[in-house]
């Protein structure tokens, strides 16, 4: 009887054992059917992208402020994306941070597109003298089936191409004497971008062009080194060359574009969501650059009269002049460039101006 009593015994622990064991797994099982009972997972962090954008320009100019534009408009969309902008050169002048791009240690840059000739020859087409007429030109070429085409010729470079922006209409200035003809550059020195085109232009006219870094012309003007230079009017405006400057010309000699340029190591990292956040905002953030530096280059042409420059437009015949006098430059460089790509362009022009 002993036996069997310690027997009965065991079998009422072990069944003891199996309730409590039930009860466990039914408590666990409450808590995971979202009663609240229990605590939640926590979600991982999400992973924060940071995309810095180099300006060359300072931080009044409409590319700069573009760029803040650009930053409210991604970030107001995602949290996933952080936009930091710089301006004067912080990161390096625009071929510099190009080649940062390509190695994939800087995410993007607003250059203009002289410096992307180093990288990409075609780009070179920007620099032929007296193509676009206005504006409204332009911006349909750019945007149109040719931008398309040259944006396209930026990824085998390590480049995606984001959207063209404005730099502007480039004119000149001098401290000798107005320029209302072709006869009026004979013998001048014009400060010019180390770039073949722009220099072969300027001499086909009789100047002196005189390659040099940006952050040099002021003194070189200031102490006669050169005589004038070529630049948008609201370069001339915030760089105060009406100090050491009497004369500018509007002879809207060549339009020069911005160009939004991201890397493309960083760009295929992103995911398919990102990337279209960050092409619908440089649309956007064009659109509005594209406005303000119009706005702002009135106002430029304004600051440079009341601070005393001589403004000379050109009329119509001297505009043909200047026209014929670089078409030789014109015809060199379109074997160079691609004759192909360069009738491309001006057929997009004629369509532009019906």
């Amino acid at each position: 009887m002993k036996v069997k009593g310690k027997l009965v015994f065991l079998l009422a622990l072990l069944l003891v054992a199996l309730v409590a064991v039930a009860g466990c797994g039914g408590s666990s099982d409450s808590g995971s059917s979202g009663s609240g009972s229990g605590d939640a997972p926590e979600e991982a962090p999400k992973t924060v992208k940071t995309i810095r954008i180099s300006n060359g320009i300072n931080d009044k100019h409409p590319a700069y402020l573009a760029g803040l534009e650009f930053a409210k408009i991604v970030e107001s969309k995602t949290d996933t994306l952080k936009v930091e902008v710089y301006h004067s050169g912080q990161l390096g002048d625009d071929r510099t941070a190009t080649e940062a791009l390509q190695l994939g240690t800087l995410e993007a840059v607003v250059t203009s597109t002289s410096p992307i000739a180093n990288f990409i020859p075609e780009y070179a087409i920007f620099d032929l003298p007296f193509i676009f007429a206005d504006y409204q030109v332009a911006d349909s070429v750019l945007d149109g089936p040719f931008g398309d085409q040259m944006l396209e010729m930026l990824p085998d470079q390590g480049l995606i191409g984001l959207a063209f922006w404005e730099n502007g209409f480039r004119n000149v200035t001098n401290s000798k004497r107005a320029i209302a003809t072709v006869a009026d550059t004979d013998g001048l020195k014009i400060r010019t971008m180390e770039n073949k085109v722009h220099l072969d232009a300027w001499k086909a006219l009789g100047a002196n062009p005189t390659p040099m870094a940006f952050t040099e012309l002021f003194t070189a003007m200031q102490q006669r080194t050169v005589d004038g230079q070529e630049n948008p009017l609201i370069t001339i405006e915030l760089s105060k060359f009406y100090e050491v400057q009497d004369h500018v010309s509007l002879t809207n000699h060549v339009y020069t574009p911005f160009v939004f340029l991201i890397s493309k190591i960083f760009w295929d990292g992103l995911t398919a969501e990102e990337q279209q956040i960050i092409q619908e905002a440089a649309y956007e953030s064009r659109d509005w650059q594209r406005a303000e530096i119009r706005k702002q280059t009135e106002g430029s042409l304004d600051t440079l009269k009341a601070n005393g420059m001589t403004v000379t437009e050109l009329t119509d015949e001297a505009r043909a002049e200047f026209e014929a006098a670089v078409r030789p430059v014109i015809d060199k460089y379109k074997t160079e460039i691609g004759a192909e790509l360069v009738d491309f362009m001006f057929e997009e022009i004629d369509k532009a101006r019906k």
